[in-house]
């Protein structure tokens, strides 16, 4: 499946709509726009296996870079936008891109760019004109709307969030397989997710350059779905999406839940939301009593799934299964789970230790050969370090992070029910828990926290959410002091940059985290 069999079949069909403006882009559109860019790339001599990256905002103009590179066999970079010209140029020569496409949007970093990445074959820019980029417009206005010869599916080479480090690039060999073959994710849609072709509104409320967003867009289009847009999150505008273009799914996360949450009752009573029939979540855990608000308000209709960006596997749980089983991420949906401990022998259920997945999806990091070993066992099952265990049932429960693992005195502590705590609080927005130095311990357990109103931080608040902390958790557990940020650098994914809050407090000092 993918959108030229819906260009031919349904060709003035909105294959994507921004939501703010509201203007669309035909299925037959998304195909030209797409095949002057794949012609235009041939004709630069890219072949298979080359590789292309783009740094652009949520834009149609994404998917016309997405779908060309998709159809001529090429790995193709969609890159975080928030970089820096130093940490975009790194992505750009650790890849290998030969042509790099951005918008005016980002022409101060393009800018900087140009002499960090001479290796370069060619820099498009969308929209204008910058020195050092061609036209990307002018560059494609004689190139052919008609399919490439030879079309083969491409490659997306993902790079990781980066918040032990540099990102790293997760690699799969493109496979020389013909367009529409070998495709998961709309499998996995229609399976899992109830979208049937031709029928889903999807909206996207994410940076499209994450797995999840990337993956459920592409997977929509392949299935011949609408897909809107969201510039930027905003919960009420997506209150307002969801009733003015009858969305039938969604992917949210759990903060976007918690906002959605804390608006008024008198605007969360305002739009209809009835056209809803999945919204799908994952990326960070969600506490108990949020998602159970979540299901209280939309229904039934929220799917959970645990995966990452590497693809080693999959697991899946209704909101059915979910409220018999709260606080869990569901059973195996693709891979065979194990829990590992640290003498690498399994585990059996109830025991916490590192979460692998066999037969789930081979990948490799992109040129860090040692990244990879130390992702894989000897049995040849993968890890990205998270922790957790299965119950009786086959119910995985995620316990952590081992990165975020802090060590007091000798023992192992997890940081997310501190967090999952702190967040249910009535005055607290989100919480950041994680080792600092200590003279004795080692490690002491801190605490982070952002405010509804940032104006109550007071040492009288701090005891408060100290006592609360204590009368719901073992002492050993709970922080020993809390500091009052006014935000905290959460990812749109939901991902917390924890390493940026713990450096100030480790500097000078050494870290058992890498």
């Amino acid at each position: 499946m993918y959108p030229r069999i819906y260009a031919e079949k349904t060709p003035d069909k909105a294959a994507l709509i921004m939501g703010s403006s509201g203007k669309s882009i035909s299925y037959k559109t998304l195909e030209e726009a797409s095949n002057q860019l794949a012609h235009y790339l041939r004709s630069l001599g890219l072949t298979q296996g080359d590789s292309i990256a783009f740094l652009i905002e949520n834009s149609y103009e994404y998917f016309y870079c997405l779908w060309a590179a998709q159809r001529t066999g090429l790995y193709y970079t969609p890159i975080n936008t928030h970089l820096t010209a130093r940490e975009v140029a790194y992505i750009l020569e650790d890849c290998k891109a030969t042509v790099f496409i951005t918008t005016t949007h980002f022409s101060e970093v393009a800018n900087e760019l140009t002499p960090r990445t001479p290796y370069l074959k060619k820099r498009l820019l969308i929209g204008g004109d910058i020195e050092g980029y061609d036209n990307y417009e002018h560059a494609l206005t004689h190139m052919p709307t008609l399919p490439v010869e030879h079309e083969t599916e491409g490659s997306l080479l993902l790079y990781t969030s980066g918040t032990t480090g540099n990102p790293k690039g997760v690699f799969r060999p493109v496979t020389g397989a013909a367009m529409g073959e070998g495709d998961r994710i709309s499998v996995f849609l229609n399976h899992y997710y109830r979208v049937e072709p031709g029928q889903a509104v999807y909206l996207s409320p994410a940076p499209l350059y994450h797995a999840a967003p990337n993956g459920f867009t592409t997977g929509i289009l392949r299935l011949g779905g609408t897909v809107v847009i969201m510039e930027k999150y905003d919960s009420e505008q997506l209150l307002q999406m969801i009733e003015k273009y009858r969305v039938t799914h969604t992917q949210l996360v759990p903060t976007m839940f918690s906002r959605l949450l804390n608006l008024p009752e008198a605007v969360k009573k305002q739009y209809d939301l009835s056209s809803l029939t999945c919204v799908i979540h994952a990326a960070a855990p969600c506490p108990v009593p949020v998602k159970k608000a979540m299901i209280e308000w939309w229904g039934p209709i929220i799917e959970e799934y645990y995966g990452v960006s590497e693809g080693i596997g999959r697991t899946v749980i209704s909101s059915s299964e979910w409220l018999k089983k709260p606080g869990s991420v569901g059973t195996e949906a693709i891979g065979t789970l194990h829990i590992v401990g640290e003498d690498g022998n399994e585990l059996p259920a109830g025991e916490v230790g590192l979460i692998y997945f066999e037969g789930g999806g081979q990948f490799s990091y992109l040129n860090d050969d040692k990244k990879t070993r130390e992702a894989h066992n000897e049995k040849g099952w993968a890890t990205t370090g998270d922790i957790g265990y299965v119950d009786e049932d086959g119910y995985l429960f995620l316990t952590d992070r081992k990165s975020h693992m802090i060590i007091s005195g000798g023992v192992n502590i997890y940081p997310q029910e501190s967090e999952d705590l702190l967040i249910c609080h009535p005055k607290v927005q989100d919480a950041a828990v994680f080792g600092i130095p200590h003279k004795d311990f080692g490690e002491e357990v801190k605490a982070v926290v952002q405010l509804h109103d940032f104006s109550e931080a007071s040492p009288a608040l701090e005891a408060e959410l100290l006592a609360y902390l204590q009368n719901n958790l073992a002492k050993i557990k709970c922080p020993k002091s809390i500091d009052f940020a006014k935000n905290l650098p959460r990812m749109e994914t939901g991902k917390l940059h924890k390493r940026l809050l713990r450096d100030k407090y480790w500097e000078g000092h050494q870290t058992h985290i890498i």
